[in-house]
């Protein structure tokens, strides 16, 4: 199997990137496209394929790899194999860096989540559509679907555990940010993530960043459960790749719901 690529700016794309449209020298006859510019901006930052895959999940794969390909073959873009990956740990190190968003981009996160806040309220669940629309369906019955909870309060793990299990699931639970990335570490890669917002040595939007930041994670489902349901919390979330939102408390047959729909299990359709 090929290592996965890791894509970087030449002199070419910094100055695309860095130069107002319609001003570089571009070898096209049209106005540098948005997409091209968000995908420099990604790789600016990070430019590791799963990495930009995670961040642009509203688009399909063949898409990003096309766009991709294009801008190699406009010489502002290179690539190279990528190295082995660090150990995880959500303690003493920076967030990743994130690329700054594009106009269009800005007013779609806002009208997503004035939707999700208007959601969350009416039915307590809320799915970025975007996000999971180029999923791929999980080949797993529940039964053998392992989904990993992170969650502080002893009584709200326990009832979370229950229900996933009524419900048909695998599950394992941890309370700690310290004992998630022990589990990341020692542990085949969960199905899902249930991630809660507050923890004690942690905070649930900067473990979702760092996630998002790894590359195998990028692509992870992560459904977020909050006791709060703000919107400059919903945007965050959703800014940093979060696949939908949960409120406590939540119903059994919520969870099951929320959980087929991310993992695109038949019973869900």
């Amino acid at each position: 199997m090929s290592q996965p690529l890791v894509y970087s700016l030449t002199a070419a794309g910094q100055e695309a990137l860095s130069t107002e449209i319609g001003e570089a020298d571009f070898p096209l006859e049209v106005n540098f496209p948005t997409d091209y510019k968000r995908l420099l901006a990604m790789i600016e930052v990070g430019g590791h394929i799963e990495v930009i895959r995670g961040r642009l999940r509203r688009f399909p794969d063949r898409l990003i790899d096309e766009w991709l390909k294009e801008l190699e073959d406009l010489k502002m873009v290179e690539s190279h194999e990528a190295g082995d990956l660090d150990e995880i740990t959500f303690t003493g190190r920076p967030l990743p860096l994130l690329p700054p968003m594009t106009d269009d981009d800005r007013k779609r996160l806002a009208k997503t989540t004035v939707v999700g806040g208007a959601t969350l309220l009416r039915s307590g669940s809320f799915l970025s559509e975007e996000r999971i629309a180029n999923l791929a369906p999980l080949a797993k019955a529940p039964a053998q679907t392992v989904i990993l909870l992170v969650e502080d309060d002893p009584d709200q793990a326990a009832l979370a555990e229950l229900r996933l299990t009524m419900a048909g699931y695998q599950v394992h639970s941890v309370d700690r940010a310290k004992a998630l990335s022990g589990y990341l570490r020692q542990q085949a890669r969960p199905d899902l993530l249930l991630l809660d917002v507050m923890l004690p040595d942690g905070n649930g939007f900067d473990i979702l960043a760092q996630l998002r930041g790894r590359p195998e994670f990028s692509t992870l489902p992560i459904v977020l459960l909050t006791a709060k349901a703000e919107l400059t919390d919903i945007r965050k979330g959703l800014a940093l790749g979060a696949d939908g939102y949960i409120t406590k408390p939540y119903s059994k047959n919520q969870l099951a719901e929320v959980i087929g729909r991310v993992l695109k299990h038949p019973a869900a359709a």
